[in-house]
């Protein structure tokens, strides 16, 4: 296949009839025989090229696209928009922190720009909306509209969705709010869905409200790294979605195709379950991050979880006592530490009294985001958090939710350390480990880890530095790691802003403490 000034695609064939049925196109005899097929490019006629067969077509978006914004588009990123131009629905199956938002957002400014599409909806977990997706548009398309859709009052969703917003983020819940005014609207052309395993089950609430708003002709992209992860059946509700014809009518059809019943309550794949799944998934394109040689070696992401009403509450109370403390004394970074690990532990669901006791706090939305960040990949993962009791929180979550983990900590003798990191590295569980940073020796080696996940920030930059090392050092097969913030308080912001900026370790308490009991607010 070949691009010739920027206006045909040309390439070799034996049987030219076959392509008889585009009109901008033309079959020229070749020396030797066979013939070479000359096809103007543009988007629908690469479309048809794919549908007859032919291989490696490429979208005009490589050649007729400005790829706006900050930042030079990859060329997995290309290949990434390139093929979701090409295919009304879709699946992308890229690595977290492969930049598939980017990509996803770059291809629907192109389709609006043709006028194929005139409003895009955006489906994500609460925790990204901001964070991923209202970033990257100001990173890419800035030119387009765009709005967070989300709001205590139903009310003033639908408010937002009636205005001309060319970009609208919700998250999954709030659709089944606003689904009859989307429908009404009639506008939203492309719904993108990110982290799509949400929408494994049928019989959910948020996938009828999902199915409930797809029409014929709307484009739906469906974006997820960790596709039927748990199991061969979640690839259903995912395949309804893109391609129903892909799999039976009904749900328990679909199981007795891919999984054996052993007992009553035990079933167990098929030997040939994960052909059934990778044909049901398609159209679908993956990149892994190992793939991408043009990524970063470390790819930082951000998860936002709001305060609790009962830790904002605590956390306001805390500040004006600071604010009282402070009253014409001298800040040092001995008590600004002292200030500030109070406020990350409320902000992370625990709290020490004076006398060593454990308050604890609801932390569900920290605990259900952790768990979001797990579901996006299928490989090990390393979880840092500065409070003891946060790591036993946090360990238990995991056995509920059926992650096998291991905790290393300062209670955690150096022998059994050793045994938890070489099951760790070598056997297929532990897959989690949940580690306090200041446990963590310089020389240990967890490279079984492509992702660390920090529960809240730390009080070291060069902590910091050295837990993100424990997966990023030689030996690192995936030669890529994902590293996550979990933040919701305006302190854990600030400090993952300086963390990151490597920031002086006593300017970064006495700095944030300062302007932290400057502010009152949330």
């Amino acid at each position: 296949m070949e691009v010739v000034e920027n206006r045909l695609l040309v390439f070799k064939t034996r049987n030219p009839d076959k392509y008889s049925l585009i009109p901008k196109s033309k079959a020229l005899p070749r020396e030797g025989g066979g013939y070479d097929v000359a096809v103007y490019w543009g988007l629908d006629e690469a479309r048809v090229l794919r549908n007859l067969g032919v291989k490696n077509v490429p979208s005009p978006i490589y050649g007729r696209y400005e790829w706006p914004g900050r930042y030079t588009p990859m060329s997995h990123q290309k290949e990434t928009a390139s093929f979701l131009t090409l295919h009304r629905r879709a699946f992308v199956f890229n690595d977290p922190g492969t930049g598939k938002t980017l990509s996803a957002l770059w291809a629907a400014d192109y389709l609006m720009k043709r006028g194929d599409v005139r409003r895009v909806l955006i489906l994500c977990p609460l925790s990204i909306m901001h964070s991923a997706w209202m970033q990257d548009l100001g990173n890419s398309v800035i030119h387009r509209s765009a709005v967070v859709a989300h709001h205590a009052q139903a009310a003033r969703r639908i408010e937002l969705i009636q205005e001309n917003y060319e970009f609208v983020i919700i998250n999954y819940e709030g659709l089944s709010l606003i689904a009859e005014e989307v429908r009404k609207d009639g506008r939203f052309d492309l719904v993108i869905v990110d982290e799509a395993n949400a929408y494994k089950n049928p019989q959910t609430k948020r996938w009828k409200a999902l199915n409930s708003i797809i029409k014929p002709d709307t484009y739906l992209w469906m974006m997820t790294g960790t596709p039927a992860s748990q199991s061969p059946v979640d690839a259903y509700g995912l395949a309804k979605l893109v391609n129903p014809n892909g799999v039976p009518k009904f749900y328990t059809a679909w199981r007795d195709a891919v999984m054996n019943k052993i007992t009553m309550f035990k079933w167990a794949p098929k030997i040939d379950a994960a052909d059934k799944v990778f044909e049901a998934l398609q159209p679908a394109i993956r990149y892994s991050k190992a793939q991408c040689l043009d990524l970063p070696p470390v790819v930082t992401m951000t998860r936002e979880v709001p305060l609790t009403p009962q830790q904002a509450k605590y956390y306001n109370l805390l500040k004006t006592q600071m604010l009282v403390m402070a009253a014409g004394e001298m800040i040092t970074a001995v008590n600004a530490a002292a200030a500030l690990n109070k406020l990350l532990q409320i902000s992370s669901g625990v709290a020490y009294t004076d006398n060593k006791e454990v308050v604890e706090f609801d932390a569900t939305p920290r605990l259900n985001v952790l768990m979001e960040a797990l579901e996006q990949t299928d490989r090990k993962v390393i979880i840092f958090a500065l409070f003891r009791s946060a790591i036993d929180a946090i360990s238990e979550f995991l056995n509920k939710n059926g992650i096998v983990n291991e905790q290393i900590h300062g209670g955690v003798t150096a022998t059994k350390r050793g045994d938890i990191i070489k099951r760790f590295q070598t056997q297929p569980n532990p897959r989690v480990l949940v580690m306090q940073p200041a446990a963590t020796a310089h020389g240990i080696t967890l490279t079984a880890a492509d992702t660390v996940i920090f529960y809240g920030p730390l009080m070291s930059v060069e902590q910091y530095t050295q837990c993100i090392a424990r997966a990023d050092r030689k030996g690192q097969d995936s030669d890529k790691v994902t590293v996550i913030h979990i933040e919701g308080s305006p302190v854990e912001k600030k400090m993952f802003k300086a963390l990151t900026s490597k920031v002086d370790d006593n300017a970064l308490l006495v700095d944030l403490f300062n302007s932290e009991i400057q502010e009152r607010g949330l």
